[in-house]
């Protein structure tokens, strides 16, 4: 599986994640056909160069409007307000709708797996902006974001998502400015309320970075919003790229891109949560493991103990994933008689995995696949999918279990 991880430094925005990607091997044609597709009325022209961002070489990714003077919301704000050409064409000024926006998507010549990758960091941004404006998405009217520039971004994150074959996206923590930008609804605190609704939305980790300039864009935010994990995964890497932010700042203004290829065996960060209870109803422990489960944890375990006195007494084992483990904690506290909970950092490794349907006489099974380099281990049917049928039609689980690995081609003999 390939997996992006972004590394926003110093924030992101449409422009710093483009020429991140042409500096990890993006050809320009394929963005320029890809642009061509889109008919759009605007007349415009792409290149990027070479800059050095302090002592660090990234690519600048540039746009040239040669019809219309758009006001782009990124990392480019002028100190003043930029002067806009009016014009009795709404698309010539940028100011389009989220209809409109998905009319042009929908009969560009791009490709399906494009559209929709577009279209779904578009439907991210109507939604934030319909928040913040107090309007259902389907009627917000783009203005930054609907300008020509803005739409070229976006459709060129979808693109290179889909050149480099990218089924996975994974980011760090964004920096979190204050600070104000003007728009064309007049003087806005920072980070954009938009950025920000679109951040809430995504539960994305911030860290603080006092500036007093706009670092994390709407366009930006849109595009980590839709695809990304807020973790660093485990991969073997392939390519990198930086993209250039045109601000000059006190550190590097560049967005670090890295493409890899997931483990087939991943190894990611969990914990185990443990306490013994000696003090609680044998009934309530059935209630407890019900709702650890239905909180997200992994797995649950129950251990028969002696403690102090010999008194018997049961150990409560939890594996959860590192970023539920505060919540799951508590829950236990919550839930049981325990007065404390211990809680352990550990590493997982995990087979990938998938489920198929397989049809056998008496109806579908769905069945797990266990994956290993590539190579397929084990295959097991779903037991509470086995019950059901043997429960249908007055059958032992083992005979419906055993019919589902015949049709498998893998025949498993019980004692």
């Amino acid at each position: 599986m390939k997996i992006l991880f972004i590394d926003p430094f110093s924030g992101i925005s449409g422009d710093m994640f483009l020429g991140a990607m042409v500096d990890a091997g993006l050809p320009m044609h394929v963005l320029k056909e890809a642009f061509d597709g889109l008919h759009l009325p605007e007349h415009f022209h792409i290149y990027t160069e070479k800059v050095l961002k302090g002592a660090l070489s990234a690519t600048l990714f540039q746009i040239d409007l040669h019809d219309h003077a758009e006001h782009t919301h990124d990392h480019s704000h002028h100190d003043k307000k930029q002067e806009h050409e009016h014009s009795k064409d709404v698309h010539a000024l940028g100011h389009r709708s989220m209809a409109d926006i998905r009319t042009l998507i929908n009969s560009s010549h791009l490709n399906n797996a494009v559209k929709a990758r577009t279209l779904l960091i578009f439907e991210k941004l109507a939604e934030a902006e319909g928040q913040v404006h107090g309007v259902p998405a389907d009627k917000v009217h783009f203005h930054e974001v609907g300008a020509t520039d803005s739409i070229l971004d976006i459709v060129g994150a979808a693109v290179s998502l889909e050149y480099f074959g990218i089924e996975q996206v994974y980011c760090a923590a964004l920096p979190w400015s204050s600070g104000r930008v003007m728009t064309q609804h007049g003087e806005m605190p920072l980070p954009a309320p938009a950025t920000q609704v679109l951040l809430t939305m995504a539960g994305a980790p911030v860290r603080p970075l006092e500036c007093g300039m706009e670092l994390v864009t709407p366009t930006g935010a849109a595009i980590v919003a839709a695809f990304a994990r807020f973790e660093q995964p485990a991969m073997r890497l392939i390519a990198s790229g930086s993209g250039a932010g045109r601000r000059e700042l006190p550190w590097a203004n560049i967005l670090r891109l890295t493409i890899g290829e997931a483990d087939e065996v991943r190894q990611s960060t969990h914990a185990i949560l443990e306490t013994h209870i000696d003090d609680m109803n044998p009934e309530l422990y059935g209630a407890l493991m019900e709702r650890l489960f239905a909180a997200g944890a992994l797995d649950v375990a129950y251990t028969p103990i002696f403690m102090k006195k010999n008194r018997p007494a049961t150990c409560v084992t939890v594996v959860v994933q590192t970023a539920d483990e505060d919540r799951l904690a508590n829950l236990i506290l919550t839930e049981s008689t325990t007065f404390g909970v211990r809680a352990y950092p550990v590493r997982r490794y995990e087979a990938e995995r998938d489920f198929i349907v397989v049809n056998i006489s008496l109806g579908d099974v769905r069945v797990k696949r266990k994956w290993l380099a590539g190579k397929l281990i084990q295959s097991v049917p779903e037991y509470e999918e086995c019950r059901r049928l043997a429960d249908e039609h007055g059958l032992a689980v083992q005979t419906v279990f055993q019919m589902v690995m015949e049709k498998l081609g893998e025949r498993v003999e019980f004692s």
